[in-house]
């Protein structure tokens, strides 16, 4: 199964619910108003159901997860304003039928431990945060109700940049580009000081190679001593997502984490999925082998696999 852990598509619930509000997120039209980044022309066929399983189809893919856009900040509204993005987002996402799947997505301001078991319940792969929810230890004692219930479930947490703070006279692409890989690089550090000692079990997969993060072990051996996370220690079970990257970055995560750890993610409809150029092989674990492992928790490739793999790629 060829699997895409990270698209979007608002399911049209949703979109009815942006338009009726008057202040961001909202929608006016078919122009997207945040309260940080410049306002969107949304693609309206970029969101339509037909046109985007087609693609789906043309991208070889048996799954794509859909998650929402966690840099519209709806997690951060106040539950009375939440909520009914949430529903409107749950209630049709989960019927948008093969080959899609999704992520469940949670209120911050109010913690809603049943409602997030119910989307579990009904099947859907597991959660996605914003990254800068998880960015210290303050957000890890506020997130610890719905971690404790993804662990005990066995289920697999995503990772996404969350709402870019504002900046005056930006270019547009200055949030995609250095907001969210700041977030992602926080989150990266933050849950392995903060978050893995508290949940030892948990699958976890950060959006966008985790900014780059991975990469600056070395950065810490120099300023932050010999410790596991500055030798460039390698969790089976926290994984990254290639995103927005092509073969030269995506190569040099590779060497610093491995292979097996690596799965593709396209975000789609805002970015296509690049020809990373590393061979078929590898091409096929990252959309196959090592989603199934995220996911399901399935048993980690032998040793012998991953050398082979790593033989054939190079």
């Amino acid at each position: 199964m060829h699997v895409d852990i990270h698209q979007h598509l608002w399911p049209p619930a949703m979109i009815e619910e942006l338009r009726r509000r008057t202040q961001p997120p909202r929608l006016a039209g078919w122009t997207l108003i945040t309260s940080g980044e410049p306002p969107f022309e949304v693609s309206p066929a970029d969101h339509d159901l037909v046109k985007r399983a087609a693609q789906a189809a043309r991208d070889g893919l048996d799954l794509a997860l859909i998650g929402m856009s966690c840099p519209l900040g709806i997690e951060y509204l106040p539950p009375d304003h939440a909520r009914p993005l949430l529903d409107a987002y749950h209630e049709d996402v989960r019927e948008l039928g093969p080959p899609f799947g999704w992520w469940a997505a949670a209120c911050l301001t109010a913690i809603d431990v049943q409602g997030l078991v119910r989307q579990l319940d009904r099947g859907c792969a597991g959660l996605q945060l914003p990254a800068t929810a998880l960015a210290d230890e303050s957000g890890y004692r506020h997130c610890a109700p719905l971690l404790a219930v993804l662990e005990e479930r066995d289920l697999p947490l995503l990772i996404h940049p969350g709402p870019a703070a504002a900046v005056n006279g930006g270019p547009g692409w200055w949030p995609a580009v250095v907001s969210y890989v700041q977030q992602m690089h926080a989150a990266w550090f933050a849950f392995r000081v903060h978050g893995r000692p508290s949940y030892s079990r948990l699958r976890v997969c950060f959006a966008a190679l985790a900014g780059l993060a991975p990469l600056h072990g070395e950065r810490m051996a120099a300023r932050g001593g010999a410790d596991a996370l500055a030798r460039g220690f390698v969790d089976p079970n926290v994984y990254v997502e290639t995103s927005s990257y092509g073969s030269r970055a995506v190569d040099a995560v590779v060497r610093v984490l491995g292979a097996d750890v690596v799965v593709l993610g396209s975000d789609r409809p805002y970015a296509e999925p690049a020809d990373l150029g590393l061979g078929e092989c590898f091409a096929d674990v990252i959309r196959s082998a090592n989603p199934a492992r995220l996911l399901k928790g399935a048993t980690s490739a032998t040793s012998s696999d991953s050398t082979r793999r790593e033989e054939q790629r190079q």
